[in-house]
């Protein structure tokens, strides 16, 4: 999910086989005892870069950092912070978080999934799916196709900015607990004009993955969640991923969230809110492990055929995204952002209180995970120093 688009990219926004699992280092960081320990008196090994990265990101204002690295059939962890400002808990070792726009990328591995079945055309207008839903205020579902919508291409307005629990505090708490079906959604988003006309510019737009989660009910009779569990989370063993649907909560153990929601205001704990506002756009839940293994499969080639992996990598420019993470470009459900040895594939993600970011190399074999438990009014050196590790690990 996302607010802002300048700033927040996904706001209120994965496996290992047996032979990947390999050795495993897990370190903890305290607060801030690795910031600005990069290098000094010699090589720095990946745990040191881990352990600096999350040290950094807890100094830089982030209550809770979890971190995970894997490349080859070694994985390291790292975590800093605490998980409870007021009881000063620790931050769990592979603790659930909200992954937020994440989520999209399942989304998308769903319908291409269905593509490759020949079930649905990528040219397929969204009106062919979903007749009368996408009207109203210029808006033409006739006009746009199922590729704009997960390339968000489509101009179609985004829902969030008529969503009371992301506008301030006062309305986070009236609303969190209020539930919304993906038609609640798109018909928030209808009542404004288009951005643009189909195809002719890009806009990161939420409402474009509740109508992709509509479409995958419409064709398949079942909710996009359960064909994402059917599709993904079964095959890949991935038993810490999972829809919340109306339930409020984060399943155990897990850091609670935090967001800031005015430059220099307090933290509130948003932990606790109806995950059916994000829906198909970013209401699943993770752990760094299960996440860095969807990485791996989708990206080793596991989750869809050359055709349709080819479609995904398809990119158009992202200027928004590119404004925070250099070189970005815009595929089906997924990002390609320039690196030190050429470009890694991602989506971060993230909710009110919760933030994740990930980054693949292309052929899956070196992953990156972060999951932060803080939403700060200016998270651009949050996503700095994130994108600097994305590059320390895949590009090592």
């Amino acid at each position: 999910m996302k607010k802002t688009r300048t700033v927040r990219i996904a706001a209120a926004a994965t496996l290992v086989s047996a032979t990947l699992v390999g050795a495993l280092i897990t370190v903890s960081a305290g607060p801030s005892a690795y910031a600005g320990q990069h290098g000094a008196g010699g090589p720095v090994s990946r745990a040191d870069r881990l352990r600096a990265a999350v040290g950094d990101l807890h100094n830089l204002g982030i209550t809770g950092v979890q971190g995970l690295t894997r490349v080859g059939n070694q994985t390291t962890t790292a975590r800093s912070g605490v998980a409870n400002i007021d009881t000063k808990s620790p931050v769990p070792a592979n603790g659930y978080f909200r992954m937020g726009s994440d989520t999209k990328t399942f989304v998308a591995v769903t319908l291409l999934q269905l593509v490759g079945e020949k079930r649905l055309s990528l040219e397929d207008s969204v009106q062919r799916w979903l007749p009368g839903v996408v009207s109203g205020s210029g808006n033409d579902g006739s006009k746009i196709t199922v590729r704009q919508l997960l390339q968000h291409t489509s101009g179609i307005p985004e829902y969030l900015d008529d969503v009371a629990l992301t506008q301030s505090a006062k309305e986070f708490r009236a609303h969190r607990f209020d539930h919304y079906d993906a038609k609640d959604l798109v018909a928030l988003a209808m009542k404004h004009p288009p951005l643009f006309a189909p195809g002719t510019s890009w806009s990161y737009s939420n409402t474009n993955y509740a109508l992709a989660g509509m479409i995958i009910s419409k064709i398949t009779g079942h909710s996009w969640a359960e064909e994402v569990r059917t599709r993904i989370l079964a095959p890949l063993n991935m038993r810490q991923t999972y829809f919340p649907g109306n339930n409020p909560t984060i399943r155990d153990p897990h850091a609670e969230g935090y967001n800031q929601f005015e430059a220099d205001g307090p933290l509130v704990n948003t932990t606790k809110f109806n995950p059916t506002v994000a829906d198909a756009a970013g209401a699943l839940v993770s752990t760094p492990s299960d996440l860095a293994s969807f990485w791996q499969a989708l990206q080793g080639g596991r989750l869809l055929a050359p055709a349709q992996m080819a479609q995904m990598h398809q990119t158009v420019p992202a200027p928004d995204i590119a404004a925070i993470l250099p070189g970005a470009q815009y595929g089906l459900g997924i990002m390609r952002i320039d690196d030190s040895c050429g470009v890694y594939w991602a989506h971060p993600g993230d909710t009110p209180g919760s933030a994740t970011f990930n980054g693949a190399s292309p052929d899956g074999k070196r992953v990156a995970v972060l999951s932060i438990t803080t939403q700060l009014a200016n998270p651009l050196p949050v996503y700095s120093r994130a994108n600097q590790l994305m590059d320390e690990t895949l590009c090592s």
